[in-house]
């Protein structure tokens, strides 16, 4: 564990302050599928979803250790949670860290993320102060200044929050209240736009809850004891659903601090825009470079039409890549292709003419010719067949899980695929049955609900 410092990211803090890092990894990742299956039945935890390249747990860690947190608390919940968190970061010594998980044993006792901190406060022995935050978001903020401010406050929890539109945050996020201190008051889970309009004067700046929380330890955990809360735990127990209300409710202190950035990678529309803005530089922490970045065995990979290697293609004016780029080992990439804001991985195929806006396509992704695709998310060895005569057109958020096949000529809006289907051509729109969750081609959701 680090101190951390008034005048610096690392150094001393107030007296003895410490402050450890709590990460919420037990979710099902439901809103996020098909980016949180391996297959049919296989849950990909969402803490080990690939961004850019790396598990999403990985990019946190590393953001939360250059801000000082060395000491990491995996609140896991199943196998694939554990396991994959486990492979994906192992106890940390590659990151300059520690890392402890939840004993498997309290998985059977898991009733939400709020049951699940109290839980590992207690089974590790925390006492001091933590930073507790989600594995499917990214974060900018200042955790010093909020770690000062909670301690100076003497706020059981203090709630980092970012600020939404009104018509962003009605009927999908919930917001709340507070005084001029920053006292919360009250939540209100999914207002009606009339509602919302009726609670702030500022309807460009709606307050909602990042689900980053600093908390004291020790007075949690005592609070986690008490006979009311101890059976709210037993029966079901979320962080911004029961928990937070819960405190303010009972009159403990809670506050809100506004941080700097929340960046929802939580289903596949929040991923895909995240993505694009991460690329642009809108998310420092994660040190990306601003230039396309192209792996050097993709340039000298020439391709089966042009016979030219992508380093001439580039220099003759035959592909066009950027601004925003970044293409793992061995990319094939033909003449005429376009891609702007992408994410390409390793061993792909981009064939001649494609183009791709805003697109994730992951290890051994096949594009085929003329295929233009927008806002998607292609899985590891997803296909999307195409041809020059007949293209496939796939935008509107829609995401294919992996070794998912588009066939030829097809045309797909807010579609997902869950991994190994197949859908047919001629499908202009995702079915209309919005329940159909399981359904290969149902729709996505239109924003990310409230963070719990």
């Amino acid at each position: 564990m680090v101190r951390m410092g008034v005048t610096g990211r690392v150094g001393r803090f107030c007296g003895d302050f410490m402050l450890v890092g709590i990460a919420l990894a037990g979710g099902r990742g439901v809103r996020a599928r098909p980016l949180t299956l391996e297959s049919p039945g296989h849950i990909r935890s969402k803490a080990a979803v690939s961004f850019l390249g790396r598990p999403l747990i990985e990019w946190l860690v590393r953001a939360f250790r250059a801000q000082g947190i060395t000491s990491f608390h995996m609140a896991a919940n199943g196998r694939e949670n554990r396991y994959q968190v486990k492979e994906a970061v192992g106890y940390g010594e590659r990151f300059g860290v520690s890392v402890r998980y939840s004993r498997p044993r309290s998985d059977r006792l898991n009733t939400g993320s709020g049951q699940a901190t109290l839980a590992i406060l207690d089974e590790h022995d925390l006492r001091g102060h933590a930073v507790v935050f989600p594995t499917d978001s990214l974060f900018e903020l200042d955790l010093a200044a909020l770690a000062r401010e909670h301690v100076a406050s003497g706020a059981v929890v203090t709630v980092g929050t970012v600020y939404r539109t009104a018509e962003q945050v009605a009927g999908t996020y919930g917001t709340l209240v507070a005084d001029e201190s920053g006292r919360i008051e009250r939540f209100v889970e999914k207002p009606g736009i009339e509602t919302v309009a009726s609670m702030f004067a500022d309807l460009s700046r709606v307050p909602i809850n990042a689900g980053l929380y600093v908390i004291d330890c020790a007075r949690l955990r005592g609070l986690g004891a008490t006979a009311e809360l101890a059976a709210l735990a037993r029966h079901g127990l979320d962080w911004g659903g029961d928990l937070l209300p819960w405190l303010v409710a009972h009159g403990h202190l809670v506050r809100c601090a506004p941080i700097a950035k929340a960046g929802d990678l939580g289903n596949p529309r929040d991923y895909l825009l995240t993505m694009a803005e991460a690329m642009a530089g809108g998310h420092p922490s994660l040190e990306l470079p601003r230039a396309p970045v192209i792996h050097p065995s993709t340039l000298a990979r020439r391709d089966e039409v042009s016979g030219l290697t992508l380093a001439e293609k580039l220099a003759g004016g035959l592909v066009h890549i950027g601004p925003g780029a970044w293409i793992g080992r061995d990319v094939e990439i033909g003449p005429g292709v376009v891609l702007r804001d992408s994410y390409v991985g390793d061993e792909a195929d981009l064939h001649s003419w494609c183009r791709l806006e805003r697109v994730a396509c992951l290890d051994g992704a096949i594009i085929g010719p003329g295929a233009r695709l927008s806002d998607t998310h292609v899985g590891l060895m997803g296909q999307v067949e195409s041809s020059l005569r007949r293209p496939t057109v796939i935008d509107g958020f829609s995401a294919l899980g992996h070794e998912a096949r588009v066939m030829e000529g097809a045309r797909l809006s807010g579609v997902i695929a869950l991994p190994g289907e197949i859908v047919e051509a001629g499908l202009l729109q995702p079915p209309a049955s919005p329940t159909s969750s399981t359904s290969p081609t149902s729709p996505t959701s239109s924003g990310s609900s409230s963070r719990s």
